[in-house]
């Protein structure tokens, strides 16, 4: 394992669920999903260096659901009711 990098995945991504749990406003929840992308990307990386696959497929989909996230609570306007 790549040392920094997990730790950093791994510290990112608690925070990043923190943020989208608490759901405080609108922008918070998107900023947790940018940190998730970061995470994400951390996680791919880690997991193409280390050569686990899994761990790679695993976050690029977690990276799009991420991505689509950060366009829905950052992006988007909100429809208005």
């Amino acid at each position: 394992m790549n040392g920094a990098i997990e730790w950093f995945a791994s510290i990112s991504g608690m925070i990043a669920a923190m943020m989208i749990a608490w759901d405080h406003s609108r922008r918070v929840t998107g900023w947790g999903f940018v940190l998730f992308v970061f995470a994400s990307c951390a996680w791919i990386i880690s997991g193409v260096v280390n050569g686990t696959p899994p761990l790679a497929v695993q976050n690029l989909v977690l990276l799009a659901i991420n991505l689509f996230g950060v366009y829905r609570y950052l992006i988007r306007k909100k429809a208005e009711a």
